[in-house]
């Protein structure tokens, strides 16, 4: 297969920091080359992303080289091909990434976005109280589950991408930069990238894939949820009626509204640790973070299920 199809650029997060809109504004580049879909998630070991996204894992492009190749097939002559998944940069639940992708291509270059921790940590667990895999209240979930905190622990997650590829092969930038002027923003990483840095995407500052202000947290049977997302029904489901296929929706997902619930308390847990992991990414990588407002105490997030964007 053509090596000069095969993927030189990788979006590997953070997780709820603007990637889904940083994805499709470089894919709007013409002379960038985006995957679909965003996550393919190659480079992730089976069992581990089994765990983590069982129906990605139960695609064909997530295990098997072929298939993973042929996601960027159409990318012609366009000198820089990439994809976005998230789960890169998902230390210690997920390892070995850095490794495996050095060894498919050492010249890749990489883009870390990153955003207020604390910020991104609670946004982390609204996602997951979203699809129906957390049902405990933030405070106890966050303090019990280190993966919350671990995504959020920036130079954690740079610094095997650091060690195998060198410094100057990572972009990285804030979430807050990219709101706060996205045209800045998006025209350095075009100009980092070697493409014409004057194009400007469509609909730029749109954000993708935000969380609702109003949350729905979803219940899901167990056996139900794992039958939906196994590689069985992957291959059964899509012969079924589509009756059946409603049917079997409509017992596994049950959809129950939030009360509002007080955030104050993780906030004040989390921001001495983050404020040590900051300190240790600023070494790393040479800056300051001020538009960190709610890590350096200087704003507040709402008591509410609507502080969480993507």
């Amino acid at each position: 297969m053509n090596k000069k199809l095969r993927p030189n650029l990788f979006l590997i997060g953070a997780m709820k920091s603007g990637t889904s809109s940083l994805h499709v504004y470089l894919g709007a580049h013409p002379e960038i080359f985006m995957s679909d879909p965003k996550e393919p998630s190659f480079f992730v070991e089976p069992a581990q992303l089994h765990e983590e996204w069982p129906v990605i894992a139960a695609q064909p492009f997530s295990h098997d080289e072929a298939a993973y190749l042929e996601l960027f097939q159409a990318a012609g002559t366009n000198p820089v091909i990439g994809e976005a998944s998230t789960n890169y940069a998902k230390l210690y639940k997920i390892d070995g990434v850095a490794e495996r992708i050095h060894a498919f291509n050492p010249d890749a270059r990489f883009i870390y976005v990153m955003r207020d921790p604390v910020e991104r940590t609670l946004s982390h667990y609204w996602h997951e109280v979203k699809i129906g895999r957390e049902t405990l209240d933030p405070f106890k979930a966050i303090c019990d589950t280190l993966h919350y905190r671990e995504v959020s622990y920036y130079a954690l997650q740079l610094r095997p991408y650091i060690e195998r590829f060198g410094r100057d092969r990572i972009k990285t930038l804030t979430f807050e930069e990219l709101v706060a002027s996205p045209e800045n923003a998006i025209h350095d990483l075009y100009r980092w990238l070697g493409v014409n840095h004057d194009f400007v995407p469509d609909d730029l500052g749109e954000r993708k894939n935000a969380t609702p202000v109003q949350m729905e947290q979803v219940r899901r049977p167990r056996l139900l949820h794992r039958f939906r997302y196994s590689h069985f029904w992957n291959a059964l489901g899509p012969h079924m009626p589509r009756t059946v296929r409603r049917l079997g929706r409509y017992f596994a997902e049950r959809r129950i509204n939030r009360p509002l619930i007080s955030v104050d308390d993780v906030v004040t847990y989390l921001r001495p640790i983050q404020k040590a992991q900051t300190e240790e990414l600023r070494e790393l990588l040479g800056r300051d973070f001020p538009e960190w407002k709610t890590l350096y105490g200087n704003a507040s997030i709402r008591s509410s299920q609507g502080n969480a964007v993507s």
